[in-house]
C-alpha cells in the first residue's frame, strides 16, 4: 500500500463541491478522488463530456436536467453516484445545471460532489473564454488543472485549446515553445486557471510529470505560480497513470 499523502488531503477535495477546471487530466483526477474517497460520493459535469464514469461501479443516473434529481433520489442509497445528462452524440454526455448539482449534494447527503466545470477538447493546456468555466456558485474548492506534456511543445491547436486566450495570459505566440514559466502564468493568472475562483479553496495540479526532465519542467512552473499569486500555497505535481500511487511532488510556497 503506497505510503503517499493522500490527494484527498493535499486537494482539500474531502468534502463539498469539488470543481476541476483546465485541461490534461481533469476527469482523471475526478475520478481518482472519488474512488479513493471512503463516503459516499457523486461525481459530474457542468459541460459536454466525450465519456463519462458509467464504469467504475457507481450507481447511474443519466436524465434530462429537470429529471436527474429524482433519478439520483432513487438509486441505492448506500451507493456513490455518477450522473449526466444525455449527449448529442453516442458515447457523449451533456452536463447537468450549477443549480441540479447543488441541489442533488444537498439533498442526496453527500460527502463530496466532484465536477468538470470546463471543457478542452482533449488538449494539453486552456485559457478559457467569457463564459468559463461553469462553476456551481456552491464550489467549494476548484483544481485548476494543466499537463506536463505541454513543455518543449509549440502553442498550436494540437497542443492547446484557444491558442489565442493563451497567447494574451501567457505570454508567448502560436507556435513559439511553451516553457515552465508560461504554464506558471497560466496557472497563476486571473484571466487563466485562477478565472472565477475568487472565495474558493484552489490547489493547482499539474499532470502527466512522468519522467525526470517533466518534474523538473513541473517544478519551476509551479515555482512562477506561487511568486505570482498568493491565493494558493501549493501545487500538486501527479502521474495519474501510476494508478494507486500518483503523487509525484509538492512544491509550496
Amino acid at each position: 500500500m503506497s505510503s503517499s499523502p493522500s490527494l484527498l488531503d493535499l486537494l482539500e477535495a474531502r468534502s463539498g463541491v469539488v470543481c476541476a477546471v483546465g485541461a490534461g487530466g481533469k476527469k482523471s483526477v475526478l475520478k481518482h478522488l472519488a474512488l479513493e474517497h471512503p463516503g459516499r460520493v457523486a461525481i459530474t459535469a457542468t459541460v459536454f463530456t466525450t465519456y463519462f464514469q458509467e464504469n467504475i461501479g457507481f450507481g447511474v443516473a443519466i436524465e434530462a436536467d429537470a429529471d436527474l434529481p429524482a433519478a439520483v433520489a432513487r438509486l441505492d442509497a448506500a451507493r456513490s453516484v455518477a450522473y449526466a445528462c444525455p449527449g448529442d452524440k453516442p458515447g457523449r454526455r451533456a452536463g447537468a445545471s450549477p443549480a441540479t448539482i447543488e441541489r442533488i449534494h444537498r439533498e442526496g447527503g453527500f460527502a463530496a460532489t466532484y465536477v468538470k466545470a470546463d471543457g478542452a477538447r482533449m488538449r494539453m493546456v486552456k485559457a478559457p473564454a467569457d463564459d468559463e468555466p461553469a462553476l456551481p456558485a456552491s464550489a467549494t474548492t476548484v483544481l485548476p488543472v494543466l499537463s506536463a506534456l505541454a513543455l518543449g511543445e509549440p502553442l498550436c491547436a494540437r497542443v492547446a485549446h484557444r491558442v489565442e486566450r493563451i497567447e494574451q495570459v501567457a505570454g508567448l505566440r502560436e507556435n513559439e515553445t511553451i516553457r515552465p514559466v508560461h504554464l506558471g502564468r497560466l496557472l497563476a493568472s486571473p484571466q487563466g486557471l485562477m478565472r472565477l475562483t475568487e472565495g474558493r479553496r484552489v490547489v493547482p495540479v499539474i499532470n502527466m510529470v512522468d519522467d525526470a526532465a517533466r518534474e523538473a519542467g513541473a517544478r519551476e512552473a509551479a515555482e512562477v505560480a506561487l511568486d505570482l499569486c498568493d491565493r494558493f500555497d501549493r501545487v500538486v505535481l501527479v502521474c495519474l497513470a501510476r494508478g494507486e500511487d500518483p503523487l509525484v511532488a509538492v512544491v509550496r510556497r
